[in-house]
């Protein structure tokens, strides 16, 4: 796994608590820290999005673990 999809499935994991706090108890971890409707905060949302999409990728091409190798 290489550095870049290891930063991705950071990201795409902290999106993911955050959907859960947000499920479970109605909290906005992101909100929360970066004040709602900041530029912070749309960043944040940008990057995690584009993560999850780079991991979705990543899942569907053949042989990936040879792709992106260190």
């Amino acid at each position: 796994m290489s550095i870049i999809q290891k930063i991705a499935l950071v990201f795409t994991i902290v999106g993911g608590i955050n959907w859960a706090l947000v499920g479970i108890f109605n909290f906005n971890l992101v909100t929360w820290l970066f004040m709602e409707g900041s530029i912070t905060t749309r960043v944040i949302y940008v990057l995690i999005g584009i993560c999850a999409l780079f991991n979705v990728v990543v899942l569907f091409l053949p042989n990936r673990h040879r792709i992106m190798e260190e």
